[in-house]
């Protein structure tokens, strides 16, 4: 009896044994085969494994550090300049509407073309009734092939209509069209933005030479500087 006892007892611990050892043959093969899997490429990835054959998935690194294609060395960043207006012809469109705002945004424009060295002959001053004619008229002298740049010019106030959505959103999108459209085939000329969008008057006086500034002023420098990208870096 006790011999069979010992038997039954060696039988049972070589049955756990071999059961243990096929569970870390499987769970190592299964580690194994991620290496084969067709997802993971064997170049670009190598698993480590711990002591007891399980692989760690938060464990995976590179075998190779592949060096960037990108050299920002060789990238070339063109910009307008401000130092170069010398030589530049701008036409400058003012909505009448509003010429309290209007008259002073454009002198500051003209201000500024001073301090850069922009000769009064190169400049052209047109005035229109209102900010809806000013893009269809940025247009036509942006045709002309006369001038660098044009500088659209303008004041909308809110009031108590929708009038005021109207006219702000053609004249914005005037503008844009006109820059679009103007110029040869091959160029077209720059259409600065210049049009104030207020709520009230008090916004708009401080944007015409107060508070905050002079935004017909901030025109004419963007103006400059798209004039000479333009000429310097897009020329055909």
């Amino acid at each position: 009896m006790a011999a069979t006892a010992t038997s039954a007892s060696t039988f049972l611990h070589r049955l756990h044994d071999d059961t243990s050892l096929s569970r870390g043959m499987y769970r190592r093969s299964s580690s194994l085969s991620l290496l084969s899997s067709p997802t993971t490429s064997s170049k670009s990835a190598r698993i480590q494994f711990f002591p007891k054959g399980l692989a760690n998935p938060l464990f995976v690194t590179p075998a190779e550090k592949k060096k960037s294609s990108f050299q920002t060395e060789a990238v070339r960043q063109l910009t307008g300049s401000l130092t170069k207006a010398e030589g530049f012809r701008f036409a400058i469109v003012v909505a009448r509407f509003n010429e309290i705002v209007t008259r002073p945004l454009m002198e500051g424009a003209l201000d500024t073309f001073k301090k850069y060295s922009v000769k009064e002959e190169d400049i052209d001053v047109v005035w229109v009734p209102g900010c809806f004619e000013v893009g269809l008229v940025a247009e036509k002298l942006g045709k002309s092939g006369k001038y660098h740049a044009i500088l659209c010019i303008g004041a909308v106030i809110r009031g108590d209509t929708t009038h005021y959505d109207a006219v702000a959103n053609s004249a914005a999108s005037g503008v844009l069209s006109a820059g679009l459209n103007s110029g040869t085939i091959y160029i077209c000329v720059p259409c600065i933005f210049g049009v104030l969008t207020c709520e009230d008057m008090d916004q708009a006086l401080n944007r015409a030479g107060g508070k905050a500034g002079n935004k017909g002023s901030e025109t004419a420098l963007t103006a400059i500087e798209m004039a000479s990208l333009f000429v310097h870096h897009l020329k055909e």
